[in-house]
């Protein structure tokens, strides 16, 4: 392969593991054993003691020679057996033996251990690794596992060890000769209270679900993913494992840049039994790098990986740098602490002069800066830290512009000495206890002796970093530091900190001058005394030793997606401490570069992502370390951002599509991958088979073929052939098809034709799609002369094949419309000439009948100058796509007739002059994509349709909303209006009056609204001279129109009048003035109100009523809000008939409204209130009388004029002496005296109000008439009655005073036929007439009562009593008679 052509990019971590146990042990003792080995090793962690905690201190001197040693050791081995393989290859084959064994090891966690071996053995022997039993893969956890095998020298390399590594340990040796293993444990010690109680505990028995076979796959992957600083990121993945068991949960794992990660507060992790989900809840440009899932089951595990870029968050200042990152802290001490950072890729714009480095104390939310000037170098050491007290650092950046945002702050360091801190830390063995060291008691105070190795650490220009090692005589009591200086060359000694003595054996001095050299030392101190000085250091000359890195080399992009590109660059020369390298993009010709990563990368090849495909973009690259950024590298060459392109995949499907003597004719189906580019041909390859056994391959073609179709030539007759086909682009020719099967060169005799070949499937939809193909190379003894087409489901069997065509087709394609939408289904084609149906061609690759989203359809097009067009769109592009536009399926080559344009995702067939010969199938296809396709049927009636539509379109017309029109407005002017439908802000109008063209002025007012299409013109007023036509002239580009109106005579003259008024009516409306005139309402209650509605009026403004001239009281307070006036007539008579007026007026004119209520005026207000009273009367009742019976209805008013018709039977009444009407209040009444049967009937009472008049009518027949004649007859008895009966006239006293001795006499009068009888009572006791008592009734009249001589016993009270055969009366009276003495 090409590795200067190769495409490189990032290194994703491939976990090749998915690999069986391959142990040789069942699968109950292989996990048997791996469990006990485990627990074993961790119940027996600290049963060594000390013994196994060893720490090996080798010289340099002693290893170069051990390694010296060993590296000539084995060269003699080597060659020994060389010699020996020479002499006799046989007698030297011996099964492996281990040299040297691998062996045990305790360390610490976070430390690498390696374990090696030297095995001899001939053939030499394949090593293996185990852990546990299990076979270790290197590439299963990237950067944990090492393996080097050299010289027969074999090593395992375990890096950054956990407690997990705690396992026994084995490695195989094996050749032909058989199998020899060995046996090393691990051991892995913790700190004390680093316990992570996670960690499972052993498990004893059978794990149940030990032995399934687990399949994971993960689906709906995370891709590559962009953020800022601040926002959350979400990363997530489909995971489908089988078998499905609830108990089980795989181990899933999260990865970035090769690290494992574990929950924070930056990072959380959750897994629902079927999503993993990673979730960045603020993201830093530290938590930019390639994310990785690891799925891990009992027997395989499944990886996926994608980039995370995170870009920075808006600066607080414009053109401030972006934030630090990767904030660590190294060195810690006693008061003491280097702190280091990365430097950020955006500067903003202005270089970078330095950064401030912050510390808070944890418990506190207080920053304090720790630097007053910035410091440019990317580390800093802190120094003034309280001992025993936690802190967490952060960095700003700052440059001319302003400070960037604070960095991610740095994890928790402790100010402590390391010593003190290896002393008071413990060991903790899981699940066993704890070792705790202890110290000595103090003994008596010695002064410490000179501090060792004392050396410049670091040096900058603006601090230098002094590093020491305490002395060895100190004591038990705590130690503390002076340091001292004095200028190179002079014997001057200077103590730098006098006041408070150091505690850490490291210091950092500031305020040097640059560029002086000056030596150093440092004294111990106690409480016993103060040390010799150490031995003094070189001379040091204040400046930055750590150089800024040179600029990386030749920037090599290459092609890799649509949206991302490959950059590989030469590294920078002769680097010290490089950090890593920032690459940038730029779109060529904008000069302005944009960060691909704002996270350095350690390798020299990056993917940049996020390009925008098409575009074309030039990389540069800067590295960076401690120093500084260096120099960006020159640009690369600039590239344009596409899919990269690789040699296609194989061809399959090899059949015979014709055979003759010494030639075949092959078919193949085109590659299931093209590698992104055209195929440009294929090479077909060729081998005889004899007795089974096949030949060598041999080139059929030199030039490589375009068709899928190929003779092959110069074949034996008779003979047994193999075939295989190779696809090529311009990536180059891709690796060879399997080998077809074994075909036989003898010339076909059958007479029918042989197969159709190349089936294709295009325009596929939900339920149709169309199939093409070639007609077979093999013709038979006649031509071909039609074609079948077979279908059947994907799934079905051979037996399902069903014809889709009962009639064979001529042409070399089909529209198949018989899928059912969602069903999978597979096609072949047979042809016939008239021998028969030869044989099937191969099948087409199954096909899903589903419309995929986005799929368009051709559209047909007229433009503005009539031409027709077909118009496809496909958004699903790629760079390589191309549109290819055929008629009845065949490419259109020849633009005599079409005109193909293509511009961006759309293209169009453009027909030059449409005609017959145009009429047919048209289709386009879209190269690079997923089958984007569609056709278009012209026919003749489509045809025609077209052409009438393109002739519109050549000659059109604007058109018209409304055509032209007049109307009047305010003041009476006059508009002419019309509204275009369409029309463009270019349009253009003419006015037109008498074929003379007007124009704006005083006149005329002309207005084009381009939004609304309306054209319109304003005249103030109508003169005589205005008669004629009005014309409206519109064009539009090349549209036209135009709209004319008449107004001439009649016509012209009423708009001219009715202008005149509204002009009039204008002006008097300036003043006050009527809004409504004077009208008439008349009330249900039958009041007549004259009104009148104004307007305009003021607070001086007087109404005046008359009426025939004389003014007449009314409403004349204008204060009102609805601006109406009334005059109430009530009980409206014929005096109230007259001309009423009404007058407005103030100091700004007046206004009259005048009603003539007389004649006609007044009857139509009468018979408006006649209409009320009609509408007001009630139902016509029956009421019997002693005369007879009597008809009536009520009103709620009642007038004089009111006239009313009664009727009988439909006929008038005329009424006499015994039928009768009248009016009582407001009852109108119909008396029949003794009715008789001539007057039964319906009746009615007819109201005339001038118009149709109210008739309210009664049925007086049937029951009716019966119940209303017997209540007549009792009444009139009882009137009889009342009339004849007996009864007192009158003439009685009711009391008669008398004095005794005197004579009474009472007379009353006394009616009743027959004559009635009389009696007179005494105390309800009759009287007899008498002396005493007199009693007469005379002529039947006339009672009498006469007493001759009064008495005191005639007190009393009495009655007469008179009756007759009609009734009975009475009348009562009382007498008292008093004596004369008595009244004295």
């Amino acid at each position: 392969m090409d590795k200067e052509n190769q495409i490189i990019g990032y290194v994703v971590p491939i976990f090749r593991g998915s690999q069986e146990y391959a142990s040789g042990l069942s699968d109950t003792e292989e996990a048997r054993m791996k469990e006990s080995a485990g627990y074993m090793a961790r119940r027996n962690l600290f049963t060594s003691g000390l013994e196994m905690e060893r720490t090996e201190q080798t010289s340099r001197k002693v290893s170069m020679r051990q390694s010296a040693e060993h590296i000539s050791l084995s060269k003699r081995i080597y060659e020994n057996e060389e010699y020996h393989k020479c002499m006799n290859e046989d007698s030297l084959m011996h099964a492996p033996e281990f040299v040297i064994k691998p062996r045990s090891h305790t360390v610490w966690e976070k430390q690498c251990v390696r374990l090696h071996c030297t095995v001899s053995g001939w053939p030499d022997p394949r090593v293996v690794w185990y852990k546990n039993n299990v076979t270790i893969d290197p590439m299963a956890r990237p950067g944990k596992y090492k393996l080097q095998s050299s010289y027969n020298v074999h090593s395992l390399q375990i890096d950054r060890c956990d407690f997990d590594d705690t396992a026994q340990y084995h490695v195989s040796a094996m050749n032909s000769s058989g199998e020899l293993s060995t046996f090393a444990s691990v051991v892995v010690k913790r700190f004390k209270g680093e316990v992570d109680e996670t960690l499972p505990m052993p498990r004893h028995g059978i794990v149940s679900e030990y032995g399934i076979t687990f399949e994971t796959h993960i689906v709906d992957g995370f891709g590559v993913s962009f953020g800022r600083e601040g926002e959350t990121m979400s990363l997530g993945a489909m995971v489908i494992i089988s078998p499905n068991l609830a108990r089980y949960q795989p181990e899933v794992q999260w990865y970035r840049d090769d690290v494992l990660l574990q929950p924070s507060k930056w990072c959380q992790m959750h897994w629902s039994g079927d999503k993993a989900t990673l979730t960045l809840t603020h993201l830093n440009k530290e938590d930019e790098g390639l994310y990785t899932l690891r799925i891990t089951t009992k027997t395989k595990y499944e990886t996926y990986s994608a980039y995370v870029f995170v870009r920075d968050a808006d600066a607080e200042v414009e053109g401030a740098p972006g934030a630090p990152l990767d904030v660590t802290c190294q060195d810690a001490n006693k008061d003491y602490v280097i702190v280091t950072w990365k430097q950020p890729a955006v500067d903003g714009g202005n270089s970078i002069l330095g950064y401030f480095v912050d510390r808070c104390e944890v418990g506190t939310t207080h920053w304090s800066q720790c630097n007053d000037t910035p410091i440019k170098f990317a580390r800093f050491p802190v120094t003034g830290l309280v001992e025993g007290r936690s802190y967490t650092f952060r960095v700003r950046a700052v440059n001319k512009s302003g400070m960037s945002r604070p960095s991610r702050t740095s994890e928790v360091v402790a100010a402590m000495d390391p010593a003190d801190r290896a002393r008071m830390r413990g060991t903790s063995a899981p699940w066993t206890g704890q070792i705790i060291v202890t110290e000595e008691e103090p003994a008596e105070g010695v002064v410490p002796g000179r501090p060792k190795e004392l050396e410049v650490a670091e040096a900058t220009k603006n601090y230098v970093v002094l590093s020491w090692k305490p002395p060895g005589e100190r004591g038990h009591e705590g130690i503390m530091y002076y340091v001292e200086k004095c200028v190179s060359g002079t014997d001057s000694w200077q103590r730098v900190n006098t006041e408070i003595p150091v505690k850490s054996p490291r210091y950092a001095l500031f305020d040097l001058a640059e560029g002086k050299a000056y030596r150093f030392r440092v004294r111990c101190c106690n409480s016993a005394g103060v040390s010799e000085p150490s031995e003094a250091t070189e001379a040091t000359t204040v400046g930055d030793k750590l150089d800024i890195p040179s600029a990386p080399g030749r920037v090599v992009p290459t092609r890799n997606t649509a949206t991302s590109v490959v950059v590989s660059w030469e590294a920078s020369r002769n680097a010290k401490e490089l950090v890593g390298y920032y690459i940038e993009a730029s779109i060529v010709g904008s000069k302005k570069f944009e960060p691909c990563n704002n996270k350095p990368v350690k390798t020299t090849r990056f993917i940049c992502h996020g390009l925008v495909t098409g575009e074309s973009y030039v990389f540069r690259v800067k590295a960076l370390n401690a120093a500084g950024l260096s120099e960006c590298s020159q640009e690369s060459e600039a590239i344009e951002v596409k899919a990269a392109i690789a040699s296609p995949t194989p061809p399959y499907g090899i059949s015979i599509l014709e055979c003759v003597r010494d030639s075949m004719v092959l078919a193949w189906k085109q590659p299931t991958f093209i590698g992104g580019a055209d195929i440009t041909g294929y090479f077909v390859d060729y081998r005889e088979v004899i007795n089974g056994v096949p030949g060598k391959w041999h080139e059929a073609n030199v030039k490589a073929v375009s068709d899928r179709a190929y003779r092959v030539s110069d074949l034996k007759e008779n003979r047994k052939y193999q075939f295989q086909v190779r696809a090529a682009n311009m990536a180059g020719v891709g690796i060879p098809s399997l080998p077809s099967e074994t075909f036989i060169c003898e010339e076909w005799t059958i007479a029918v034709p042989g197969p159709p070949h190349d089936l294709q499937v295009t325009e596929v939809r939900a339920n149709t799609l169309v199939l093409l193909f070639k007609p077979p190379v093999y013709q038979g003894r006649d031509p071909v002369n039609g074609f079948y087409i077979d279908i059947k489901e994907a799934d079905a069997e051979e037996e399902a094949w069903r014809g889709v065509n009962e009639k064979a087709i001529s042409t070399n394609y089909m529209k198949i419309k018989i899928l059912k939408e969602g069903e999978t289904y597979v096609f072949r084609v047979r042809a016939q000439n008239k021998a028969g149906v030869g044989k099937a061609s191969e099948p087409t690759e199954p096909v899903l009948a589903e419309t995929k989203p986005g799929t368009t359809e051709i559209v047909v097009d007229i433009d503005d100058d009539g031409v027709i067009s077909m118009n496809f769109a496909c958004s699903n592009l790629t760079p390589d796509s191309k549109f290819v536009w055929s008629k009845n399926y065949k490419e259109i080559t020849d633009e005599t007739r079409i005109t193909v344009a293509t511009s961006g995702e759309k293209s169009k067939a453009i027909f030059n002059m449409p005609a017959e010969d145009d009429i047919g199938i048209y289709s386009c296809a879209v190269t690079h994509t997923n089958g984007e396709s569609s056709s278009y049927t012209l026919s003749a009636e489509e045809l025609r349709k077209l052409l009438e539509i393109s002739h519109d379109h050549k000659f059109p017309i604007i058109p018209l909303k409304t055509e032209l029109a007049v109307e009047l407005q305010e003041k009476g002017r006059v508009r002419f209006w019309l509204q275009a439908e369409k029309i463009s802000a270019n349009g253009k109008i003419q006015y037109v009056f008498n074929d003379n063209t007007l124009s704006q002025g005083e006149k005329y007012k002309m207005n084009f609204n381009k939004e609304t299409g309306v054209i319109e013109m304003i005249m103030e007023s109508l003169l005589q001279e205005d008669e004629g036509t009005f014309t409206f002239q519109l064009q539009d580009g090349k549209a036209t129109n135009q709209s004319s109106l008449v107004l001439i005579g009649e016509v012209f003259k009423q708009l001219q009048k009715e202008s005149e008024f509204m002009c009039k009516e204008w002006h008097r409306k300036q003043g006050p003035h009527f809004v409504e005139y004077l009208s008439y309402e008349v009330t249900p209650e039958c009041c007549v109100f004259l009104k009148c509605k104004v307007g305009n009026i003021k607070k001086e403004t007087v109404a005046l009523w008359y009426k025939d001239g004389r003014e007449v009281k009314g409403d004349g307070n204008l204060t009102f809000t609805e601006g109406v006036l009334n005059l109430e007539i009530a009980q409206i008579s014929k005096r109230d008939a007259g001309v009423y007026e009404i007058v407005m007026k103030d100091d700004r004119g007046k206004d009259t409204s005048t009603l003539n209520l007389t004649e006609q005026g007044f009857r139509d207000l009468m018979n408006e209130m006649f209409s009320h009273i009609a509408k007001s009367s009630t139902a016509l009742k029956i009421q019997s009388t002693e005369e007879g019976i009597r008809l009536y209805s009520f009103v709620s008013y009642y007038n004089e004029a009111l006239q009313v018709t009664w009727h009988h039977k439909d006929s008038a009444i005329a009424f006499t002496d015994r039928i009768k009407s009248g009016v009582v209040g407001e009852q109108l009444w119909l008396q029949i005296t003794e009715p008789t049967e001539k007057d039964k009937g319906k009746y009615a009472i007819e109201f005339h109000d001038g118009k149709g008049g109210l008739k309210r009518t009664v049925e007086l027949a049937g029951q009716a008439f019966d119940d209303a004649y017997a209540e007549f007859q009792r009444l009139k008895a009882a009137a009889i009655a009342e009339r004849n009966r007996a009864r007192v006239a009158g003439g009685l006293p009711d009391v008669v005073t008398i004095q005794e001795l005197k004579a009474l006499n009472l007379t009353c009068n006394i009616s009743g036929d027959p004559v009635p009888e009389v009696v007179w009572l005494k105390n309800e006791r009759e009287i007899v007439s008498d002396d005493h008592y007199i009693m007469k009734f005379e002529s039947g009249k006339y009672a009498s009562f006469t007493i001759t001589t009064v008495n005191t016993t005639d007190s009393g009270k009495y009655s007469i009593l008179v009756k007759n055969k009609y009734g009975t009366e009475s009348a009562d009276f009382t007498i008292s008679v008093f004596s004369p003495d008595s009244k004295k």
